[in-house]
């Protein structure tokens, strides 16, 4: 768990250290998570920019730092960030969905996020960052709690609209993104309109948030 100073940072951080209500209370009683809890997240009261993703892999399970794997590399790619610079809490937190590694399906997939943790959490997280500007928004369920009934059908028609969220005045920009998992490698492909229309704007964007530099 990464945090800042103020105590209201601080002390929500340590409260989601030591959440473990997917194990011992979860929504269903026969499908308690199945090992020792690890919440992952970056809570800031200084950054403008909002990381909301998924839940944590494995690696990010046995690690502790959020994106440490090859999807992190992937996203921050696509940032235009170092790896020093994504994991500075005074210009950067990331809150994914879900907090602990939810384990894998039958085909080794990883499984959704865990479905106890944003209506325990999400909304306190969100109020104790009033300071955030930004929210890039990574995959389908960090699109439905962020984005409701504004969310299209499909996470392709999400983030193809996209000025839809972004350009508004009522809250934090909204970008959604696909998620960078190699398994998203030939939705890449097909879509090249995300690199060519949208990987710019994230970077111009992302620089200004966390450099200072003008965003036009």
């Amino acid at each position: 768990m990464v945090v800042t100073q103020p105590d209201r940072i601080a002390d929500l951080g340590a409260a989601i250290a030591a959440c473990r209500i997917c194990r011992d209370h979860p929504a269903r009683v026969d499908n308690p998570l199945p090992h020792e809890p690890r919440p992952v997240a970056t809570l800031s009261s200084t950054a403008r920019l909002l990381i909301a993703g998924q839940a944590p892999g494995l690696r990010v399970h046995e690690s502790g730092l959020p994106f440490d794997d090859a999807s992190g590399n992937r996203l921050r790619d696509w940032m235009g960030v170092s790896r020093e610079e994504f994991y500075d809490a005074s210009r950067l937190a990331i809150v994914p969905m879900g907090f602990c590694f939810p384990g894998y399906d039958a085909k080794g997939s990883d499984l959704p996020p865990r479905k106890e943790c944003a209506p325990a959490w999400r909304t306190r997280v969100m109020a104790a960052m009033p300071q955030i500007d930004t929210i890039l928004v990574i995959g389908q369920y960090a699109a439905a709690w962020h984005l409701g009934a504004r969310r299209k059908k499909t996470t392709t028609e999400t983030v193809r609209n996209w000025r839809d969220y972004f350009f508004v005045n009522d809250g934090p920009r909204i970008l959604p993104l696909p998620h960078p998992s190699w398994r998203n490698s030939g939705w890449l492909k097909s879509n090249g309109w995300f690199e060519e229309e949208i990987l710019p704007v994230l970077r111009q964007h992302v620089d200004s948030l966390i450099r200072g530099t003008k965003f036009a």
